[in-house]
């Protein structure tokens, strides 16, 4: 790892990161703030969602009606998208861009003339988004932990909290390894950010349609949102060793794959 590029990158995309950091931040904290009137309103909500049709809490991932009435089921309802969706946004945004962005800036020449490797690179930059995507979680994490603590009624399981929140970190490594391992393949450089972000909305809508629709049910395997467990309240509720090796394996292989094609790749200069 070379540390003068590694603390270049890191103002490269601090200012990026804070924005996401705060975005998220205010999201979770200003969704909790509404639990208690939420508690308060209960007779009413039930009410209201009992004349729902049944795809749509299947949508908000709710199994269970009353789940919503504890702390911890309301903020993987509401909560836990912003982790999965735009903390996955943000993971394949910042891999798809940070090779690629020293070819189509035209700066790839001048960066790859000094003594440093491909490789160093590479490692560098992969360390630059491991980085970011774990701050990004535990900022994201420690909002959401506060939030439950300021608002909650009652108690709740702290070992379930972090375990999905631990789902969530692995879902946004996989999706910052695919945005990596795309970057390694295009050939002409250009921002790839509308592409990535594409991707993401696809397959969360994949995982959606999945959810509610029964004859597509089997198409939901094809998203990695499929494999993160929201059901926090299950009395069962721990890690899956499956669902763990898929996003681990999955993010190492194609990190691995990323790294051998960027060795040989014919940089655009």
């Amino acid at each position: 790892m070379n540390k003068n590029l590694f603390f270049k990158e890191i103002k490269r995309n601090a200012f990026s990161l804070i924005m996401w950091m705060i975005v998220i931040s205010i999201l979770i904290f200003f969704t909790m703030s509404f639990y208690r009137t939420f508690i308060k309103n209960q007779q009413q909500i039930i009410g209201m969602m009992g004349i729902m049709p049944s795809g749509i809490l299947k949508f908000r991932g709710i199994t269970n009606l009353s789940d919503l009435f504890s702390i911890l089921g309301f903020y993987a309802a509401n909560n836990t998208i912003y982790m999965m969706l735009l903390g996955s946004v943000y993971a394949i945004v910042l891999s798809a861009n940070i090779l690629l962005k020293e070819e189509y800036h035209k700066t790839a020449e001048f960066l790859l003339s000094k003594p440093i490797t491909r490789g160093e690179v590479f490692i560098t930059k992969w360390a630059i988004l491991t980085m970011n995507i774990i701050l990004l979680n535990l900022v994201a994490d420690l909002v959401g932990l506060i939030s439950i603590e300021v608002f909650k009624t009652g108690s709740y399981s702290i070992k379930s909290y972090l375990l999905l929140s631990f789902d969530t970190l692995l879902l946004n490594f996989l999706f910052g390894s695919i945005g990596l391992f795309i970057s390694t393949l295009i050939k002409r450089p250009k921002p790839i950010t509308t592409f990535s972000i594409g991707i993401v909305l696809i397959l969360y809508f994949l995982f959606n349609i999945s959810r509610i629709t029964p004859s597509a049910e089997k198409f939901g395997y094809l998203s990695p949102f499929k494999y993160i467990d929201t059901n926090v309240l299950a009395p069962g509720y721990g890690i899956d060793i499956w669902h763990m090796f898929y996003f681990i394996s999955g993010a190492l292989v194609l990190t691995v794959l990323s790294y051998q094609i960027y060795r040989r790749k014919d940089i655009f200069t």
